[in-house]
Order: C-alpha cells, then structure tokens, then sequence
C-alpha cells in the first residue's frame, strides 16, 4: 500500500515534467512505473528499452547474461517436527518503548517460515534475541534439545551466544548486517571461517587447515568470485559477501537456521543462490527462519508467514491461500486476523 502511494506521487511529479530515475532490484516496480528501462550488468551498458515492450523475464535474462528460470521452489519436507517455541517474549529498545511485545510463535523443523513486516516492526530484535544477543523482559524461547538421549525443551533467556552453543544448541544465524555483525571486513574467508571454530581447538596452536578446505569448498559449490580464499572479504562484492556469511552458517550443521535479509541488494542470479541453499537446509529437517522485505518471494518461499506490525504478531498465515492485500493489512497492524490452521502442523 504505502508503494502504491509513492508511485502515484512519482506519476504526479512526472505529469509536473518531473524527471525521474529509479534504482531498484525489484523489477515488477520497474515495469508499473517506469517509461524506460537501462540494465547494467557488473558496471557495464547493457541495452535501453521501452517499457512497454518489456517483462521481468526479458529484463532479467539481460542483467544475468543469460535465459535463467524465475521460478523459487517451495518443496514439502516429508518430515515436520518442533524445533523452537516462543512464548510471550517481550523485550524494549533503548527508549523504554517495546521492541517486541508478547511474540508468541513456533518454528517447526523441515519447513521455512517468513517473517514479513515494514522495516522496524520488530524483526531484527526478535532474531537477535533468539540467538542471545538482545535483552529480553519476559517470555520464553524453548529449543528442542537432545539431552541423555531424551528430547527436553531449554529455555535460552538469559543465555548469552557463548552459552547457547555450550548447551549443544545447534543454532545458525546470518544477519542483515554483513560486514558490521556478520563478517569482519578486514580478514580472509580463512579467518572469518575460524571465528566459528577456533574455541574448539586444543592446545596453544590454531587449526587453519580445516577453515582453509572450508573456505575452498564453498567457492566452489557457492560459485563465490573471489582472487583466493585469503582476500578481504570487504574487497568482495555484496552477493559474494552474502554467499560466504550464508556458507558458513550452514557449514555448521543448523538445526535452526535464521536469517534476515539475504539477499538484500543481491542480483537475481545470486538471490535463486540463497533460495536453493535455504531449500536444501529445509528439506533436511532444519527450522528456517527467513526474514525478508520481498513481499513476493516470502510469498514464494515460505511454508508459513509470520506478520509483525510495531514489535507484535499480526498474524500466521498460510501464504497459498492469502492474499496479498491481506498480508500488507496486517503489516501496517490494520487486522489482527489469523489464518485458521495456519499454525498447525
């Protein structure tokens, strides 16, 4: 809704013999609003077009260099099972004001649930907060563990990132911010790698053999452009970046996998990467958390959609059978409906 509005201010400003140039990656903008449309592929002139004459496959076939498939798959795991349950969980921002306000959900092993919702609504507290990072207030987050041989829900409020992993918690988290929080900038694949097993090493010496046939083996099967495995990951473009953070965390062998943003500013080519990737972690059982700002992929994508409005679930939808409109409603906190059976495994 609120995009509907800024294109109309844009066809007005245009109509006032406005000039306007729009940057986007999301190409159903491009072809409801634009007269003209010029593609760059990796800094160079491609070809000008007519709008009009275009459409999202012609276009994109132009940026990738090649005819790919738009298709996101959305495979069925053959085995649903709990993995995470919050309940209640609460927590305030700096200002006193609550980030999030009694989330109450559950993430199921073998299926990928979307988190949509207008930036700010909550998201990024919420995955930080499950995976130790940000302070919470009340509520509970229960994850399904393997203790004696028996399965017991442990609660990890309170638990600090250090402390989750030494419970055996099989947590795997890319956020939205690459390079600040992700990654360190500054070092190699190599050494980005061994930030999540150099605590495992015994003795005064650090083991650089197994993060360096890591490193080599996802620029392998991740397709990752780089000059070698010991360049700078700041040097490397923001697809590649996003495909070694991705890599890495799935490296560890998630049972809970959450991200948020992956393939922000990412080209098409790089995005259908992270969705095969995020298919693959699902259909081995793992409980996919994928917070995203693509309202058509997580449409795509996700087995159920999680909807947040100012730090509070609006809704669980089945996004097969919900409308767009209906979904962007409870973004903007307009219905607190929820879609029955939506919830139910």
């Amino acid at each position: 809704q609120e995009t509907d509005k800024l294109f109309d201010i844009m066809r007005a400003m245009k109509k006032n013999n406005k000039s306007i140039i729009l940057i986007t990656h999301k190409l159903n903008e491009v072809l409801a609003v634009s007269d003209r449309v010029t593609v760059l592929r990796k800094g160079e002139y491609i070809d000008t077009v007519i709008t009009k004459d275009a459409t999202i496959q012609s276009l994109t076939d132009m940026m990738v260099g090649r005819p790919v498939s738009l298709a996101i798959d959305r495979p069925a795991a053959e085995e649903i099972k709990p993995i995470l349950s919050i309940e209640a969980l609460t927590a305030l921002n700096p200002d006193g004001a609550r980030a999030l306000d009694d989330v109450t959900f559950k993430a199921y092993g073998g299926e990928i649930l979307g988190v949509a919702g207008i930036s700010g609504s909550g998201q990024r507290e919420l995955c930080e907060a499950i995976a130790g990072l940000y302070p919470v207030i009340g509520g509970a987050i229960l994850y399904r563990n393997e203790v004696n041989g028996q399965e017991v829900d442990e609660n990890l409020v309170g638990l600090n990132p250090n402390e989750i992993v030494r419970k055996g918690v099989a947590l795997a988290f890319v956020p939205e911010d690459r390079l600040g929080m992700g990654l360190v900038p500054s070092l190699d694949m190599v050494d980005n790698i061994m930030l999540k097993s150099y605590r495992k090493n015994k003795g005064i010496f650090v083991d650089r053999k197994s993060p360096r046939q890591i490193a080599e083996r996802l620029v392998e099967e991740l397709m990752i452009v780089t000059p070698d495995v010991f360049t700078p990951v700041r040097k490397l473009s923001g697809g590649n970046v996003q495909k070694v953070l991705v890599g890495r965390e799935i490296d560890a062998a998630p049972h809970l996998l959450m991200v948020a943003y992956p393939v922000r500013g990412l080209d098409i080519n790089s995005s259908h990467t992270i969705y095969h990737l995020l298919n693959q972690q699902k259909m081995k059982g793992v409980a996919v958390i994928f917070v995203g700002e693509d309202l058509d992929v997580l449409m795509e994508i996700s087995d159920r959609l999680l909807v947040m409005s100012d730090g509070r679930v609006t809704g669980i939808v089945d996004p097969r059978v919900t409308s767009k409109q209906d979904i962007g409603l409870l973004m903007l906190g307009q219905s607190r409906h929820q879609e029955k059976g939506a919830d139910a495994v």
